[in-house]
């Protein structure tokens, strides 16, 4: 990532508004949007995959569901944040992964350039590949600024995307457990 460019984009946007970049408040602005831009698209420069090179040989064969995991992304048509809650199941064939492994794989995904469907499914994929499960389920919920804070102005919408693989697709039994698990909130 050049932030020396992204630090002229902003300069650029600043004066196009009618702003003075040189002024008290303004004067770090492009420094800082640079930073901010460079964690919030860290993921584009990484490869989600090698979360996923360690895995356990374990003979478990029944669900695995990790639930709420936040994330914070930005939608490419707007530039906007997008944020919200991953949830990821699968059914292991003979192997498993550390847990911490799933969230990485969402994070890192989410901290790019995205559209919530291609996440949605990226993630899926992914784990389907890598894990060699019996099959995968993907549940993504997420608030959209480019709708809450522009344009239509809708706040309080929630966009919701499924991604499901394997056993998932033909197994309906398989598939409403895992949206039963999803959806169920436990109390801690």
């Amino acid at each position: 990532m050049e932030a020396s460019n992204i630090e002229d984009a902003v300069r650029t946007i600043l004066k196009s508004v009618g702003e003075d970049p040189g002024r008290d408040g303004l004067r770090d602005t492009p420094r800082r949007v640079a930073k901010m831009y460079g964690e919030l698209l860290s993921g584009m420069s990484v490869n989600p995959a090698r979360h996923l090179d360690v895995v356990f040989d374990e003979s478990h064969t029944e669900l695995v569901v990790l639930k709420d995991i936040p994330f914070y992304s930005l939608c490419e048509h707007h530039m906007m944040p997008f944020m919200g809650k991953a949830h990821v199941g699968y059914l292991p064939n003979g192997h498993i992964v550390g847990l911490s492994k799933l969230a990485r794989v969402v994070e890192e995904f989410a901290r790019r350039l995205q559209v919530q469907e291609r996440l949605t499914s990226q993630i899926a994929d992914l784990l389907m590949e890598k894990l060699d499960a019996r099959g995968v389920a993907v549940l993504i919920e997420a608030t959209h600024t480019c709708m809450t804070m522009r344009g239509i102005q809708k706040p309080g919408s929630v966009m919701v995307t499924s991604a499901i693989r394997g056993i998932f697709v033909t197994d309906h039994a398989a598939r409403d457990e895992v949206f039963a698990h999803i959806y169920h909130r436990h109390q801690l």
